[in-house]
């Protein structure tokens, strides 16, 4: 299948396809369309963000939807309200040659309205799993004869707590059905899910399993970590004509991120959870239309917005899974542009970057933070090539054209170039001059270069040890376990003991005057759909015995010291970027 027309859709689809500017399938177009025209057999589809998953379940299930009957006969769960009005939007450009009626459901909107387009007829009708189970209670939605159930981004779905809703609402459709999953990965959550739910299901992978684009030039900058804002400034003002995403953990660092971006002049908004649904809204129309340059956003709340144009991704902070760092850097160099992938890490992180490497298999490159020099050339010459290609208004602007001339005919020609771009570049070379070096000097491994400080335990600090349930089988490393802690909003600058990987579970010690921080912080912590479970452990006695194969103990010269910024605990006293 070279192109939409030999599928076999219907005309009214090719014709509203092409309108759209598609000629083309992507891959996992070319397996999923032939296989669901042909067969009724359930199927699991693996593909990442951005590779038009959308097209290719909705454009059979409309081929195939009968029109002149008005029950519900295709049911679509996603995880978010933007990926539901996004996939509505989809499927009703794909019909709209064709009398198909979509209805999105979704919460944080008036019920009565959805009911009302429900009481209408509805034959797909796409939701959150939330709004749908209200709906069912309340017997508006009818699910007796559905034909298809589509569980889009089934793996966000389960990460944000939805396993008994989806249950729940699968539980009420018919058993004689095709059920269709698709997802960017395959936890076991999701290999249950298909085990209870599914028959047979056939599988179709659209490239290889944790795997990035092509099409993303991965990078990375070590700085310390109290340098992190001050390097994403420079990265932005280094790249003047950045259109990008900002990722960060919480809602709080996203918000204090955003709001630091604004007060320092760069154009920029933050999309969190805490926003109205009017607020979202109007957050991402104005990324979309291309008003707002750099979004600061939390994984969940970026479900949704699908942007083609992205020139960057930025990891303000590396996430915990593997599959989040895929589903964030896919979302740049789509549509056969080319993209940037950029994560800004402390010294201990360069060890995660390293097992980033091995498992999407592509080469992170190691940049150095821009300086205030070269930055200001860059920006200088950005202003230039404004100049030069601004669309000059002559109608408008030769009314005015005389005085300006009066007023500046004193300056010479060169003087007045010169006049003109200090106007911009004068802010730059102000705020930039003697900036500091942000650059950490790193050794293999990670380690800062020149330690100098105390690396043993301070002297007299009483330890509080902890287990948790992860080890080295599932790519725990004492690296990306002080990475995990440093990244808990209230366990900024503690202490931390002795780590010790093991197999299936690990050991660590925190300063035990915020043993009962920890314990809070990681509280509904979510990793691969899994939860974390961290709990206070007996002291090992000293000397005590081998912690089996595998294990990535922290010894001599390595053990204690360190703090959740990573880096051994010294005095800092170099000046930092406001």
């Amino acid at each position: 299948m070279s192109k939409f027309q030999e599928a076999g859709l219907k005309p009214e689809i090719v014709k509203a396809v092409q309108e759209l500017g598609f000629e083309q399938p992507t891959a996992i177009q070319e397996q999923t369309i032939p296989f669901l025209l042909s067969s009724r057999r359930d199927l699991i589809a693996l593909a990442q963000t951005g590779t038009g998953k959308t097209a290719a379940f909705s454009l059979p299930l409309v081929h195939q939807t009968e029109t002149d009957s008005s029950d519900v006969q295709t049911l679509i769960l996603c995880p978010t309200r933007e990926l539901c009005l996004q996939i509505a939007r989809d499927i009703e450009s794909f019909s709209k040659y064709l009398d198909i009626h979509v209805v999105a459901v979704y919460g944080g909107a008036d019920i009565s309205k959805q009911i009302k387009a429900l009481n209408k007829g509805a034959h797909i009708v796409v939701g959150t799993p939330g709004r749908m189970i209200d709906l069912i209670n309340r017997r508006k939605l009818k699910l007796a004869n559905v034909q298809w159930v589509v569980l889009d981004e089934a793996d966000e779905m389960l990460n944000m707590g939805f396993k008994d809703d989806l249950d729940t609402i699968l539980a009420e459709t018919p058993q004689e059905k095709q059920t269709l999953l698709f997802s960017a990965t395959m936890p076991k959550e999701i290999a249950n899910i298909a085990e209870v739910y599914m028959d047979t299901p056939h599988e179709i992978s659209a490239g290889q399993r944790n795997t990035g684009s092509t099409n993303v030039d991965h990078q990375y900058y070590v700085v310390h970590a109290r340098d992190r804002y001050s390097a994403l400034k420079r990265i932005a003002d280094m790249s003047p004509e950045i259109y990008g995403i900002i990722f960060c953990r919480t809602r709080k660092e996203t918000k204090e991120v955003a709001d630091k971006l604004m007060q320092d002049g760069y154009n920029a908004d933050a999309l969190h959870g805490d926003l109205s649904q009017a607020q979202r809204d109007h957050v991402m129309n104005r990324f979309r239309m291309k008003n707002l340059q750099l979004l600061v956003a939390t994984d969940v709340a970026a479900r949704g917005l699908d942007v083609n144009e992205l020139t960057h991704v930025i990891n303000y902070n590396l996430p915990d899974d593997i599959e989040v760092y895929i589903h964030r850097s896919g979302r740049t160099g789509r549509a056969g542009n080319t993209g940037i992938s950029i994560a800004i890490v402390h010294m201990r992180e360069v060890g995660r970057i390293r097992e980033l490497e091995r498992k999407i298999k592509n080469k992170f490159d190691r940049k150095m933070v821009p300086n205030g020099k070269d930055i200001c050339e860059k920006q200088l010459f950005n202003l230039v090539d404004k100049v030069e290609k601004v669309e000059v208004n002559d109608h408008q602007i030769d009314q005015y054209l005389p005085d300006i001339y009066k007023k500046l005919d004193w300056l010479s020609r060169e003087e007045l170039i010169k006049h003109f771009v200090s106007v911009e570049f004068n802010r730059f070379l102000s705020y930039y001059k003697n900036a500091p070096d942000l650059n950490v000097k790193v050794r293999e491994g990670g380690q800062q270069d020149k330690r100098n400080g105390n690396n043993g335990r301070r002297s007299g600090m009483k330890f509080a040890r902890f287990s948790i349930n992860l080890g080295g089988r599932s790519g725990l490393s004492a690296a990306r376990l002080i990475g995990m802690i440093n990244d808990r909003p209230k366990l900024k600058n503690i202490e931390i003991g002795k780590i010790e990987i093991q197999q299936n579970r690990s050991f660590f010690e925190v300063d035990q005057r915020f043993d009962q921080e920890l314990l809070r912080s990681f509280k509904e912590v979510n990793i691969g759909g899994m939860p974390v479970e961290v709990k206070p452990a007996a002291q090992k006695r000293s000397g005590g015995g081998n912690y089996g194969r595998g294990r990535d103990d922290f010894k001599g010269k390595k053990r204690g010291g360190y703090n959740s910024n990573g880096r051994g605990r010294r005095n800092y006293n170099n000046s930092r970027e406001s």
